[in-house]
């Protein structure tokens, strides 16, 4: 992709990179990330995957094991060097960087479908476990050469040790002798070179054999090692001087066996600046709301609600709001003019899609809807802003006009254009004529193009070309306030004499210069005024419509709803009370033949009685199953004959539940822990983090929801 430097700071691109680059552990991958320029969609694609894949591990519990690292570029290039020995520090980075390696190695795998690029990548690198093996057999825990690092070694720190345990004793002893005999000062003792000496005073000096190793300022006091320590402690350091050489002997047995590996620390090396980059890419995402968005292969963006993530931190900061865009280019619709009044937001709409591009082209996440699409352009061209220069004595025109020239020697059907105030800086007849022949050719040289203006020329040649289109940002004609929305399909009014009064120039001014204007210029620009009035309160009204018409059904949902349970409630208690009434009637029969019995009736009579209303319950039952029976066929006569009528329906049906069976197919396969996901029809996504049968708990960050896995998409 080719895009000038001058462009890129237009677009501000430099001082995006300024705020990813501190999220890199390493200054070579920050000094990396500011060299960062647009590439190859394939490699930028890659970028873009393995950093979305990156960002879903702060959204769940599935945090990447990568930690802070030192580089090893320094020591992998001088560890070849025959008999070279690296330093200690440098062997305690060569194996945390390879234990970086095993713990990523370990995990990936354990998550495929969350991090499957990521995966792929560590994969093709080769695990060297005896690197970290070969190191600890060298070095503690603590940095430091074990004394099992050699047999030599061992045998030379016993002796130190039996050394250090000698001069301790000895002294101590002479520090009570000569205590006794009253030959030392009141300090008694003192260190001198690392050395244990006694505090002599210099009157007795001869009466004490040993070596002197000073004096006191005013020559009172000599301090002097016993004779008893000096044998000792030459023997120290003789062994220390061994040890030295053979600690020195050791490291560089251990350079040159992990010279064998360098090859794989140098993949290991590249493969961790390239996480740190990753990594850094991912937390500035998830700073500014980044998401990856389809990308296609043909010609065709779509950007829904998409932020200039720059504006985004600084309002943040400031506490202020930012008002997204939705604006589409396709091969249909290759250009965007966009005019409306000063300070509305045009300039911004442009920088924010040219940020976006460039972003996206350098395997960057973009603040953007999780709906938007992109492609990608080979040329990306701005002219944004007061390009006046003072060295070569250029006005702004004459600037503008030079760019302009390299733009057109450039733009072809790969190109985004980007240019803002298209035509102005010279006399409004001839520079919007000019500007006219610019955007004809850009036009017929198929370029991709968002402009902004306010010559009414150039909005009426766009509503002739069938593939360009006009935009309008909104302004409220009451409050002569800005909205900071973009409308797509409409011209926009400049509002020049609306904001000219709101800005206080006396209405006679205003009144004057009204009737110097050409009669039919004042009459559009008003009749653009009054359309883009009335589109925004047809819209708001039919927003408002929408959101009454959900509430009617809803509301009217729900007492249906109520009104089937009152119906069946009610149907049951009056099945209850009949149910109850006849077990009452039944209970006082029996109560008057038990009765009759014990006024004397006899036995065979009451039996008699009782038989035949046992013969009528039974007659009753039957009766009534007869009567259930036929109404149960009268029921599935009526339906047989309903599905007769309706074997559409029931051949829409059946696809419904294949397409729904397939949705619940597929949905088993990607419905896991760490699935970016988000409920059917909402913008927010989130990450599943417990599955419990048909139930889903979905983590936004800040709260945490429970819901039916039927009721979430995957992202």
């Amino acid at each position: 992709m080719y895009i000038d430097k001058e462009d890129l700071d237009e677009l501000e691109f430099p001082q995006l990179l300024a705020e990813i680059s501190p999220f890199a552990y390493s200054p070579k991958t920050r000094e990396k990330i500011l060299q960062l320029r647009p590439m190859e969609i394939d490699e930028a694609e890659l970028s873009l995957k393995k950093t979305s894949e990156y960002l879903s591990s702060f959204e769940s519990s599935n945090a990447i094991p990568f930690d802070e690292y030192e580089d090893i570029e320094s020591e992998l290039k001088l560890m070849l060097i025959e008999n070279y020995r690296l330093e200690n520090s440098a062997f305690i980075k060569i194996k945390t960087i390879t234990e970086q390696i095993g713990r990523l190695q370990k995990f990936f795998p354990t998550m495929p479908e969350t991090f499957p690029t990521l995966l792929e990548e560590i994969s093709v690198l080769e695990f060297r476990k005896e690197i970290i093996d070969k190191v600890d057999k060298v070095f503690n825990r603590f940095g430091e050469v074990k004394s099992e690092a050699s047999p030599a070694l061992k045998d030379l720190r016993t002796e130190i040790q039996h050394a250090k345990k000698a001069i301790q004793e000895n002294f101590n002893r002479a520090l009570t002798t000569y205590g006794q005999s009253d030959f030392l000062d009141d300090i008694r003792e003192t260190i001198i070179d690392d050395q244990r000496v006694l505090a002599v005073k210099s009157g007795f000096k001869k009466r004490v054999p040993g070596r002197t190793l000073g004096i006191s300022k005013t020559g009172s006091i000599t301090y002097i090692q016993p004779d008893s320590v000096v044998k000792h402690y030459f023997k120290l350091r003789e062994n220390e001087e061994e040890e030295k050489k053979e600690i020195d002997k050791v490291l560089r047995k251990l350079t040159a066996e992990l010279a064998e590996f360098q090859p794989q620390l140098w993949r290991y090396q590249i493969y961790i600046f390239d996480l740190d980059l990753t990594r850094a890419k991912a937390k500035f995402a998830d700073l500014v709301n980044g998401i990856l968005p389809k990308i296609n292969r043909h010609k065709t963006l779509k950007l829904k609600d998409a932020f200039h993530p720059l504006l985004w931190l600084r309002n943040k900061v400031e506490n202020k709001t930012i008002h997204p865009q939705t604006l589409a280019l396709t091969e249909h619709n290759r250009i965007i003019c966009i005019s409306g009044p000063n300070a509305g937001g045009k300039s911004i709409t442009l920088k924010t899609v040219g940020l976006l591009q460039l972003m996206i082209q350098s395997g960057i996440l973009v603040p953007v809807h999780p709906k938007s699409e992109m492609f990608f352009f080979e040329k990306v061209m701005t002219d944004i802003g007061d390009n006046q220069s003072i060295e070569n004595h250029l006005s702004t025109y004459s600037s503008r006009l030079k760019k302009m020239s390299g733009i057109i020697r450039e733009a072809d059907a790969n190109t985004l254009l980007l240019i803002d105030e298209f035509g102005t800086g010279s006399d409004p007849e001839l520079g919007g004529a000019l500007a006219e022949s610019f955007m004809e050719f850009f036009y017929d040289k198929k370029s991709f193009a968002i402009i902004t203006t306010h010559y009414t020329n150039i909005k009426l040649v766009i509503e002739q070309l069938p593939n360009a289109q006009n935009a309008a940002m909104l302004f409220n004609e009451e409050t002569l306030e800005p909205m900071y929305k973009l409308e797509v399909g409409q011209a926009g009014s400049s509002f020049t004499f609306e904001v000219a009064e709101k800005n206080k120039i006396p209405r006679f001014i205003i009144h004057s210069a009204k009737k110097k204007v050409e009669h039919d210029i004042v009459n559009l620009d008003k009749t653009i005024v009054k359309l883009q009035q009335e589109k925004y309160e047809v819209e708001k009204l039919k927003t408002d419509l929408a959101e009454r018409k959900e509430s009617v059904e809803d509301k009217r949902d729900n007492l249906q709803k109520l009104n089937d349970q009152l119906q069946q409630k009610l149907f049951n208690f009056q099945k209850l009370y009949e149910e109850e009434h006849r077990k009452l009637q039944f209970g006082n029969k029996i109560e008057a033949f038990i009765d009759s019995y014990v006024k004397g009736k006899s036995r065979k009579d009451v039996v008699k009685d009782f038989v035949k209303i046992l013969e009528q319950e039974k007659f009753r039952k039957i009766g009534a199953d007869k009567d259930e029976t036929k109404r149960l066929q009268v029921v599935k006569r009526k339906i047989t004959q309903q599905l007769k009528k309706e074997e559409v329906i029931e051949k829409i049906t059946e696809t419904n539940e294949k397409l729904e069976e397939k949705r619940k197919t597929d949905r088993a396969v990607w419905m896991k822990i760490g699935q970016r996901v988000r409920i059917t029809g909402s913008t927010s996504v989130g990450t599943i983090e417990k599955i419990s049968r048909n139930k889903v708990i979905v983590n936004y960050g800040t709260f945490k929801t429970t819901i039916n896995s039927d009721e979430l998409e995957r992202i």
